[in-house]
């Protein structure tokens, strides 16, 4: 019992440290380790196979949105990306360069890709000719670089995975209805399948990408009250397209340039799932990405019958959920402590006295509520059970969200807030960037979005005071 007692004690509480207790859980339940590069990490199997869930869910609903995808190269040419100048600017700073291939010095720079537009850019040019060409709806699965000063696994690393969906139309109004369709995709996603409430609205010019008209944003709040950009897509308008010479000829023969978007979300959301859900036993995984949906633990396993019945009933299970039947020879406890690590959703307890009652014991994850359940319908029952875990989680999540959003109107308030309760603070805003600017040096919180859904907090700008007709969430961020 000293063993399992060490196992969980080996996490810093919640309230001690967050940012000690986000690390220790990456590394004790074996999502990440770190590598002999700095701010990179090796994304160890339980880790991937949480990404591989995520990837399969919003694959289908791409492709259900008509988008098929693509590969392009790593690699940019210094000259590509120079070609949109803003876009350029924006990632200068973030920008890993290859000067040398084996002993020859380059005669032109490579940017390892840190975004794939100018590539995107480069093949529309050719690949788009006529507007029966159009729309383009292409998305790719990679890997991109951003040289980041500060690092953490999955929230921030110098490499990390991601999908970014690139797409090419014929009107302004086409290319803004794929921007707003996508950021709805992205929240339905992160709400019914990560069990994450999202706060929709657009972000400020200032926060917007580099080179893109609008940048619209899905927001969401952790459990230590900071906020975490959770997916992000972008209406380019034509700009990219007259910097690349994208054009095609429309319906009556006229030369007309494209209007273009791009929307991406990374292993970051990974991140997003520790720190929404867990708690300071580690993991708690929502049971739709979690890699083993139910841990079943033979309880006595060297007691004739009872390790046979278990991979019975494995089988059984195995035909509707992800389950791993434990046969080790740690103790109950240690195995219950290690899959409470992990984050699984459902704990199913088998032993001589279940087995002899034609039971088994289901113990949630989420509130270790504990149920007698018949052998005959354990299966069933489960389904039941993880359907409201997934329910649950969202609510718990999104009280947690509700009860740390304030509303301010004026710095003071704002400072206070941020002080003593953080979280997502409502606020007015003239829309001055001076102003914006100003809150950030003064409190260190961000504007996060413009929501869609606008509130009247008050008449004037929490900042300078003047009239204000938009209210903005701010907040510190990740």
């Amino acid at each position: 019992m000293a063993k399992e007692k060490k196992m969980v004690e080996a996490i810093t509480s919640m309230g001690e440290d967050f940012a000690k207790w986000y690390t220790d859980v990456v590394k004790k339940s074996e999502l990440v380790d770190y590598s002999s590069v700095r701010g990179c990490m090796v994304i160890k199997p339980y880790g991937y196979r949480i990404w591989e869930l995520i990837q399969q869910e919003l694959d289908g609903r791409f492709k259900a949105t008509g988008h098929e995808n693509v590969y392009m190269p790593m690699f940019i040419p210094e000259s590509l990306l120079q070609k949109e100048k803003d876009h350029v600017e924006g990632f200068a700073p973030e920008v890993a360069w290859v000067t040398h291939g084996g002993n020859e010095k380059l005669q032109e720079r490579l940017c390892v890709r840190p975004t794939s537009e100018t590539l995107f850019c480069e093949f529309y040019s050719k690949d788009i000719e006529s507007y029966r060409d159009l729309p383009r709806l292409y998305n790719q699965w990679c890997s991109v670089v951003r040289w980041e000063k500060t690092t953490r696994p999955f929230l921030r690393s110098l490499e990390f995975l991601w999908q970014e969906g690139h797409t090419a139309h014929a009107t302004a109004e086409e290319a803004q209805e794929e921007t707003i369709k996508m950021l709805n995709v992205y929240a339905e996603f992160c709400e019914n399948v990560l069990a994450i409430p999202m706060i929709k609205g657009r972000k400020t010019d200032k926060e917007k990408f580099a080179g893109a008209n609008a940048t619209y944003t899905i927001e969401s709040l952790m459990h230590d009250g900071k906020g975490l950009q959770s997916g992000t897509t972008h209406n380019f308008g034509d700009g990219f397209a007259k910097a690349f010479g994208i054009q095609y000829t429309d319906e009556n023969n006229q030369l007309q340039y494209v209007h273009q978007t791009s929307w991406g979300m990374s292993t970051r959301l990974i991140g997003g799932l520790i720190m929404v859900h867990g708690d300071d036993n580690g993991l708690v995984l929502p049971p739709k990405v979690a890699p083993i949906q139910v841990a079943l633990i033979p309880i006595m396993q060297r007691k004739e019958g009872v390790l046979e019945k278990a991979r019975e009933v494995e089988q059984i299970l195995a035909k509707d959920y992800r389950v791993k039947l434990d046969e080790s020879n740690k103790s109950p406890g240690w195995k219950f402590s290690e899959y409470e690590m992990k984050g699984v959703p459902v704990r199913v307890e088998l032993g001589p006295k279940d087995i002899e009652n034609n039971q088994a014991v289901i113990v949630r994850r989420d509130n270790r509520e504990k149920m007698f359940v018949a052998l005959d319908s354990l299966s069933e029952e489960i389904g039941k059970v993880l359907e409201d875990v997934q329910k649950s989680m969202f609510e718990k999540a999104k009280t947690h969200r509700d009860t740390h959003t304030y509303t301010a109107t004026t710095m003071d308030e704002m400072r206070k807030i941020l002080e003593e309760n953080p979280g997502f603070i409502k606020a007015m805003w003239c829309e001055d960037e001076a102003c914006e600017v100003q809150i950030k040096e003064e409190t260190g919180a961000t504007s996060r979005c413009m929501p869609f859904e606008q509130e009247h907090i008050s008449d004037t700008c929490v900042c300078c005071g003047k009239p204000a007709n938009t209210m903005v969430y701010w907040g510190k961020a990740y």
